[in-house]
C-alpha cells in the first residue's frame, strides 16, 4: 500500500509473466490484497494481463470462486461491493469454493447492513441456493435473529420463506430443529400474512416430519402452541405413519401430549380437519375462477362492470329487505288454542318453503356482487384479495348450513 502511494503507475505494469500486482495477488490467493487494490483503484481490475484478459474475467471463467465481491462481504466492505455489484452484478450469484454467494457470507458473518444493501439492489438474491440447498434464510434460521436482520430480509424478500433444501426442509424446521424460538416467531408473523402459510407450515421433509412432527420429537412446547396456532396439520402422518401425537407419545413428553390433545375427540377432530381441508380447496378453487386477473381489466370495461354490478346489489339489497308479496302487519295475536297467529307481523307473505328459496339465491348474489365490486376498485396488496375471496364464500357458505 505504501508503494502504491509512492508510484500509482507500478499497479498497472506486467512482470515477464505478463501479470499485474492484482493479477499476481489473484494468483497467488491473496484475497485481502486484492480487495486493497480495488479499493484504492477500481480500474486496476480492468488491466489486461497475458491472454489478454483481466481479473474479473477471471473469476467470470472459474465455476466456483471467491470473488471480489464474495471477499467484500466477508470485510463487510460496504462502498466498494456495491461498486463492485454495478461493474458485475452476476458475481452477486456465483458460488465460492464453501458453496457460498456473497449474501450468506455477509449474513453469517453479521454483516446486516451489507447484506440488506444486496437484497435492495436485487431482492431475488436472498432465494439462492448455497450448499445442501440452503438459502441466507436457512443461515439465519439456524444461527438466530441478531440485530433483527431476519425481520428485515423478510420484509424485503418473503417469498424466500418458501424455499427448502436438499432435504425439503424449510425454515421452520431449521428454527425447531435449532431451537431458535425466536426465529419461529417471527416466521409465523410472516407466514401469517401470506396466500400460502398452509403449504408452508405443513411443508414435509424428506422423511415426511413437518415443522410440528420437530416440535413433538424435541420437546418444544412454545413452537407446538406457535404452529397449532397457524394451522399446522396435528393429523399429518410422516413415513413412518406417525403424527405428531405419536411422536410426542413415543418421547414420553407429558406437556407436548397435553397440547396436542387439548381437549378433543381423535375421530371427531379428524373428520373436521378433513371437512375443513375440502371447504378450503372448493372455496380457493371457485375464488380463483371469479377473481382470475381482475387487476388486467380495462378502465373502460371496469366502469361498464361496476355500473352493472351496482345495479345488481342494489336490487338484491332491496329484495333482501322487502321480500315479494311483502311482510304481515299488524300486533301478534293469539289463536283460542293459546298459540300464535301464523300471521306474525313483520313476517314474509310467503311460505317458509318459497321464502327460502327466493332468498338464498339473492343472498349469494348480493354477496358475491359486494366482494366484486370491491374488487373491481382498485388493485389490492398482495393477500388481501385472498382474504376477500375467501370472506365472500365463507359467508356464502355459512348461509347454507
Amino acid at each position: 500500500m505504501e508503494m502504491m502511494n509512492l508510484k500509482a503507475s507500478f499497479a498497472r505494469k506486467l512482470n515477464k509473466q505478463g501479470l499485474s500486482p492484482i493479477h499476481l495477488a489473484d494468483e497467488k490467493g491473496h484475497k485481502e490484497m486484492v480487495l486493497r487494490l480495488m479499493e484504492i483503484n477500481k480500474d486496476l481490475v480492468r488491466v489486461k494481463g497475458k491472454n489478454d484478459g483481466n481479473v474479473l474475467r477471471h473469476f467470470d471463467e472459474v465455476e466456483f470462486v471467491d470473488t471480489p465481491l464474495h471477499i467484500a462481504a466477508e470485510e463487510g466492505c460496504i462502498r466498494f461491493a456495491m461498486e463492485m455489484m454495478n461493474l458485475k452484478p452476476a458475481f452477486a450469484r456465483k458460488l465460492n469454493q464453501q458453496g457460498l454467494s456473497p449474501l450468506h457470507i455477509a449474513v453469517k458473518q453479521g454483516h446486516k447492513e451489507m447484506a440488506l444493501r444486496f437484497l435492495e439492489m436485487d431482492k431475488d438474491l436472498g432465494r439462492v441456493k448455497g450448499k445442501n440447498g440452503k438459502t441466507p434464510l436457512h443461515f439465519i434460521s439456524e444461527a438466530g435473529n441478531h440485530d433483527a436482520m431476519l425481520d428485515r430480509i423478510l420484509e424485503i424478500c418473503p417469498q424466500c420463506i418458501q424455499d427448502v433444501t436438499i432435504e425439503n426442509r424449510n425454515a421452520l424446521h431449521i428454527a425447531v430443529e435449532n431451537n431458535r424460538l425466536d426465529v419461529l416467531q417471527v416466521l409465523i408473523r410472516t407466514i401469517w400474512k401470506t396466500d400460502y402459510y398452509r403449504e408452508v407450515v405443513n411443508q414435509m421433509d424428506e422423511d415426511g416430519n413437518t415443522a410440528l412432527h420437530l416440535a413433538a420429537f424435541h420437546n418444544q412446547p412454545e413452537m407446538l402452541k406457535l404452529l397449532l396456532n397457524c394451522k399446522a396439520d396435528k393429523h399429518a402422518n410422516n413415513q413412518a405413519g406417525w403424527t405428531a401425537m405419536d411422536v410426542a407419545q413415543q418421547q414420553h413428553s407429558r406437556e407436548s401430549i397435553t397440547i396436542l390433545r387439548g381437549c378433543f375427540i381423535p375421530e371427531v377432530s379428524n373428520f373436521k380437519c378433513k371437512l375443513e381441508k375440502q371447504i378450503v380447496k372448493h372455496v380457493t378453487k371457485a375464488s380463483s375462477l371469479i377473481f382470475h386477473n381482475m387487476d388486467n381489466i380495462s378502465g373502460e370495461d371496469r366502469n361498464a362492470l361496476l355500473v352493472i354490478l351496482g345495479l345488481l346489489l342494489a336490487a338484491t339489497y332491496q329484495a333482501s329487505l322487502s321480500p315479494p308479496g311483502g311482510v304481515w302487519q299488524g300486533e301478534n295475536t293469539l289463536t283460542s288454542k293459546g298459540s300464535y297467529d301464523s300471521t306474525v307481523p313483520r313476517k314474509s307473505v310467503m311460505d317458509k318453503s318459497s321464502f327460502l328459496h327466493f332468498y338464498i339465491p339473492t343472498y349469494i348474489v348480493f354477496i358475491v356482487t359486494f366482494f366484486l365490486i370491491l374488487a373491481l376498485l382498485k388493485p389490492f396488496p398482495h393477500g388481501f384479495r385472498t382474504a376477500l375471496q375467501d370472506a365472500g364464500f365463507y359467508f356464502i357458505f355459512v348461509d347454507y348450513a
